[in-house]
């Protein structure tokens, strides 16, 4: 049955689109730069924007041209590197990338990582040069981490699949972008499947849109596509009749912060999936690394949930094809003059919806603050002081 419904994918000519880094630290002689791949502007142009300063990873981050849980961990442990290799205020600049977006857990702890290697070489009497370097060392460390982390919860992940759904041929459904785009590596959610398709486990991907911004319909399919998996995109508000159609064997997805009892903040949109996968008996399970575990978070209720400007829900943006007269970027209307959005970035689920939590340290399930600890315990995790 599912085959009618794949008429975007079953093409499957390769795309051969280069392979852009998501995020690369570049030292050319007018001095270091941190380069990040555009994500606002795919999946029509693959464009890098070069920032020299943390102010310009701010407005990087808070636009989304860089975005996802671990790569903005990535990105906020190389702006405070950054700042001091160019002699910057380094606490000003940690300060303002971890307040940048307040739901991504991974963003402030990467930016105060980097920052906690910077002032312990200065109290040990380094330099500026070596005290600058040992902030970049973290970073990078934190990028490798994150890739082997990604790697490690790809196996986790497709090892329960194959426990909850023996036999292979897995169709699975996705919300917002959880790939090579939001990581140091392959991704989270978006991993699992994309290793289930190397090893012939994966019938489908289903891809939902993501409203406003559409990071399903413009990065998902945009990475799936290069894959060459089978995907098909649909929109966020025809989930349920897929589930109804029983063409839904599991939903993966990321999260952006796990409260110490295991409730799930990720992409909004996220947690009626978790509720139509409970009433449709489906798995729902959420991949990510234990970076996105906040202990200081107790609960669902205590997560700061970034609310969103109104114009990306009453307006279109047309990220790499303008229209006549209007800029890449700029927003076409869909609403009348003066309408009222409520647009919060992200939603919560509840743990008791979460069948398992994957991160690369193993499976959790069932989702309990005692378990979540457990695991948090066993990880390699550097504690911030």
């Amino acid at each position: 049955m599912a085959d009618q419904y794949a008429q975007s994918s079953e093409d499957k000519r390769p795309t051969e689109l280069p392979a852009v880094p998501a995020i690369r630290w570049d030292d050319p002689p007018e001095g270091p730069v941190l380069v990040l791949l555009d994500q606002t502007r795919l999946p029509g142009e693959e464009i890098e924007l070069v920032c020299t300063d943390a102010p310009a990873l701010v407005d990087a981050i808070r636009r989304l041209a860089v975005r996802g849980a671990p790569l903005l961990g990535i990105a906020g442990a190389y702006g405070v590197a950054l700042a001091a290799a160019r002699g910057f205020d380094v606490d000003e600049a940690a300060d303002s990338l971890a307040g940048a977006r307040p739901t991504a857990v991974n963003l402030a702890y990467g930016a105060r990582r980097a920052q906690a290697a910077h002032r312990a070489a200065v109290v040990g009497g380094a330099d500026a040069r070596a005290a600058a370097g040992a902030a970049l060392e973290t970073a990078r460390a934190l990028h490798a981490e994150d890739a082997e982390a990604s790697t490690r919860m790809a196996a986790h992940g497709l090892t329960l699949l194959d426990e909850l759904l023996p036999g292979g041929g897995h169709r699975i459904l996705t919300h917002c972008n959880t790939g090579a785009l939001v990581s140091g590596g392959e991704g989270t959610a978006f991993a699992v499947a994309l290793k289930a398709h190397r090893e012939g486990r994966l019938r489908r991907l289903w891809v939902d849109e993501t409203r406003p911004l559409l990071q399903g319909a413009r990065l998902t399919a945009y990475e799936a596509a290069r894959s060459g998996m089978a995907y098909t995109l649909l929109t966020d508000n025809a989930a349920g009749s897929l589930f109804a159609a029983g063409e839904v064997d599991a939903v993966l997805i990321g999260a952006d912060r796990i409260a110490a009892d295991g409730s799930v903040a990720n992409k909004v949109g996220s947690y009626p999936l978790a509720v139509l996968a409970r009433y449709h008996h489906v798995p729902f399970i959420v991949v990510a690394p234990v970076t996105t575990v906040d202990r200081g978070t107790p609960d669902g209720a205590a997560i700061e949930v970034e609310q969103r400007g109104g114009h990306e829900v009453t307006e279109v943006t047309a990220p790499y094809a303008p229209v006549i007269g209007m800029e890449a970027g700029g927003g076409i209307p869909v609403a009348p003059l003066g309408t009222q959005a409520y647009n919060p970035a992200f939603d919560v689920t509840p743990p008791e919806l979460v069948t398992a939590i994957v991160t690369e340290e193993g499976v959790l399930s069932p989702v309990t603050a005692e378990g979540l600890a457990e695991l948090c315990a066993r990880s390699r995790q550097v504690t911030i002081s």
